[in-house]
C-alpha cells in the first residue's frame, strides 16, 4: 500500500477525482480511546484498466476516510492509496488493517523522529550526511523502546541527565556461553 499526498500532485488528482460517491463502502470501523470516538470508512475501486490511473503496477485505489471527535471537536481526514494486489487478495477489510497498521507505525516512530528529535529541522541532504544521524536516533529510539520505554521524549531527557548509564550499558559485557 502506498500512501498518495500533495508531494504526487498527478497521481492525488487523478485518485481525487474517481467516482467514489458510487462505489459502495467496503469497510468501516469504529473505535474509541485517548479521550476520542473515531470511525474510519473504506473504498476501493479496481484501476488496473486502460485509461486507469496513470501509475505502474496499481491494481487498486483506496479512499480512507477518518473522522475523530474529541469532546465537541470533529475533524474528518481523507486519505488515498494505492496498492499492487487485485481485489480478490486484498479485501477493504485488509485494506483497512493493513492502514491502520501503517499509521501506527507513523505514530511510534515517524512522529518521534520528527518531533523529539526534530529530524526535519536536520540540513544534512547529501551522501552519508542525512543516514548516520537517522542511524543514531534510530538506535536511541530502539534503545529506550528496548528497555520498555513509552515516552521517547522523557527517556531521552533522562539519558540525557545520566550519561553514564548509557556508556555502562553499551560498554558492559555479557556472560558468554561455552
Amino acid at each position: 500500500m502506498i500512501p498518495t499526498k500533495g508531494n504526487q500532485p498527478t497521481l492525488f488528482a487523478q485518485l481525487k477525482a474517481l467516482p467514489w460517491p458510487e462505489i459502495p463502502l467496503g469497510d468501516r470501523r469504529r473505535d474509541t480511546g485517548h479521550g476520542r470516538r473515531e470511525t474510519r470508512t473504506v473504498k476501493a475501486i479496481t484501476v488496473h484498466t486502460p485509461g486507469g490511473i496513470g501509475f505502474p503496477h496499481a491494481q487498486q485505489a483506496i479512499r480512507i476516510i477518518r473522522t475523530r471527535t474529541t469532546g465537541a471537536k470533529t475533524s474528518r481526514e481523507t486519505t488515498y492509496f494505492t496498492v499492487s494486489l487485485p481485489a480478490g487478495q486484498a479485501q477493504p477489510a485488509d485494506l483497512q488493517d493493513w492502514a491502520h497498521r501503517e499509521w501506527h507505525i507513523e505514530n511510534r516512530l515517524h512522529h518521534v523522529r520528527d518531533v523529539t528529535f526534530r529530524e526535519d529541522l536536520h540540513h544534512a541532504r547529501t551522501g552519508t550526511g542525512p543516514a548516520v544521524p537517522a542511524a543514531l536516533r534510530n538506535t536511541s529510539i530502539g534503545y529506550h523502546r528496548t528497555n520498555g520505554e513509552a515516552n521517547i521524549a522523557r527517556a531521552t531527557r533522562r539519558a540525557n541527565r545520566r550519561p553514564h548509564d548509557l556508556i555502562t550499558a553499551v560498554t558492559s559485557t555479557y556472560p558468554t556461553t561455552q
